[in-house]
């Protein structure tokens, strides 16, 4: 991985206001994927291709992600910014909506990052759990939503957002195969781990 292209990536991100992945939240992914053998880790929601190219580093020698962007220019903009950073061998990018392109995928995987339509987590969960390995951790990030979630928020423009964040995190944590704890870091990030991880 190039780190000097991986700062102009986040800089120009930044700067031009695409949300990418907080440094705390990625500091507290480090922390629980540093020792750990990836093969495989899927990403729902590319942006730029920052995350997927800083989660390179987690992954084995002949460690793959898979990334999927339903923008055209994100997704454009992610394969350049992949190439720069010099990772394009260890990142495929699909693009089109996750809703469409989840259900036709059947590879096991790691590691899953959910980072995408906030109003569609309960539905990236249900795939989540079907393509984790049994071992396997998954991450959404952003499950606090500026606070919204755990107040008594209701204002309409955000009511669906608001909503299915709180039934994702419900099914998370009344899952009887699933621990889940979540990390006060970023915008909230909600770890679950099948049961008996080691």
């Amino acid at each position: 991985m190039n780190k000097n292209e991986l700062e102009k990536i986040k800089k120009e991100a930044l700067d031009e206001h695409i949300p990418i992945i907080m440094d705390d939240t990625l500091h507290a992914i480090n922390n629980l994927l540093k020792d750990k053998k990836i093969s495989k880790i899927l990403e729902i929601g590319t942006a730029v291709g920052y995350s997927a190219i800083c989660f390179t580093k987690f992954l084995n020698d002949d460690g793959k992600i898979d990334t999927i962007e339903r923008e055209e220019d994100r997704y454009k903009k992610a394969l350049e910014n992949i190439k720069r950073a010099k990772v394009e061998d260890k990142v495929n990018v699909f693009l089109g909506d996750a809703v469409e392109i989840l259900p036709t995928f059947n590879n096991k995987y790691d590691v899953i990052f959910i980072d995408a339509a906030k109003g569609k987590y309960p539905f990236f969960l249900s795939h989540a759990l079907r393509l984790l390995n049994k071992n396997g951790i998954i991450l959404a990030d952003n499950v606090l939503y500026k606070g919204y979630v755990m107040s008594d928020y209701n204002k309409h423009k955000q009511r669906t957002a608001v909503r299915n964040l709180r039934e994702y995190l419900k099914e998370v944590m009344e899952n009887p195969e699933l621990e889940t704890q979540i990390l006060e870091v970023g915008d909230g990030l909600a770890v679950s781990k099948i049961k008996n991880y080691l």
